[in-house]
């Protein structure tokens, strides 16, 4: 379903519709498909992982439920997302407020599926990094490997695939993740 519609219409509508995962790109109503069980699990295992490294006194993780905007009418729901709990503070008294992120986030995700794949490289790799996000990773389940972005001094983002092993994230100092642990079967 494609639709033109403004910011504050966008907010109403997705908080009026919990059920139904409305991304809005440049002013674009975009419902955001179902999901394989592989990209599932992949998402569940790799926030498994992040939640036991974290200090929940720093950094909560989001699981398909909050968003990002980029000024212009952009509002994506990455897969997952680490967000500093000092962010979160803006919306301690505001419990029935849309959670919205503008500020560059430490690490986005997006998992590969047959229904998101091209979407997510094409539309909302770009818009991470405009936004400034720290690390960017895409994960494809069927191929095992990981593309990382992660943003450098003069804000380009260096560009790295890794297939297997540890991978350390930039962005989360002491975080690292086991790639063979997140694709085992």
């Amino acid at each position: 379903m494609v639709v033109d519609l403004r910011i504050d219409a966008y907010e109403r509508l997705a908080l009026a519709e919990p059920d139904r995962r409305w991304e809005l790109h440049d002013g674009v109503l975009r419902e955001k498909p179902a999901v394989t069980f592989g990209h599932s699990i992949l998402a569940s295992r790799l926030n498994r992982d992040l939640v036991l490294q974290l200090d929940p006194a720093l950094h909560w993780t989001s699981l398909d439920f909050s968003r990002v905007r980029r000024p212009g009418a952009t509002y994506f729901t990455p897969d997952l997302m680490v967000i500093p709990v000092e962010l979160s503070d803006a919306f301690r008294d505001r419990w029935e407020d849309l959670a919205v992120y503008d500020e560059p986030l430490p690490l986005i995700v997006e998992v590969w599926s047959p229904s998101t794949g091209d979407y997510d490289l094409g539309k909302k790799i770009p818009v991470y990094q405009a936004r400034g996000d720290e690390e960017i990773w895409r994960i494809h389940p069927g191929e095992r490997i990981v593309t990382v972005w992660r943003r450098q001094p003069d804000g380009s983002y260096l560009e790295s695939t890794h297939h297997g092993g540890r991978v350390e994230i930039a962005s989360l100092p002491g975080v690292t993740i086991d790639l063979d642990v997140l694709f085992a079967d």
